[in-house]
């Protein structure tokens, strides 16, 4: 992974989610989400099943704005250990 610190301070919201394998579902996540948000971390890792991994964060300040768009795709998170330690 490339990158650094921000030139300024983000308000980050990191996600956990499974994100499918098949031709475009990566466009499809992108067209989805528009131009609203910044995408700070992108981690992808498949072990070739019909999904991988997927770690995101997005600079937001309220989860409440991008949850709706994750919905729709059906990538919230259902991970209890994940929303109780990281999300707080």
């Amino acid at each position: 992974m490339i990158g650094g610190m921000p030139p300024r301070l983000v308000q980050e919201q990191v996600y956990q989610f499974n994100f499918p394998e098949y031709p475009g579902a990566l466009m499809n996540f992108l067209n989805t989400l528009g131009e609203k948000w910044n995408i700070t971390l992108f981690h992808y890792r498949n072990h070739g099943a019909a999904t991988g991994d997927v770690l995101a964060g997005f600079e937001i300040a309220d989860p409440a704005e991008i949850e709706g768009h994750l919905e729709a795709l059906g990538l919230v998170s259902g991970n209890r250990a994940y929303r109780t330690f990281l999300m707080s």
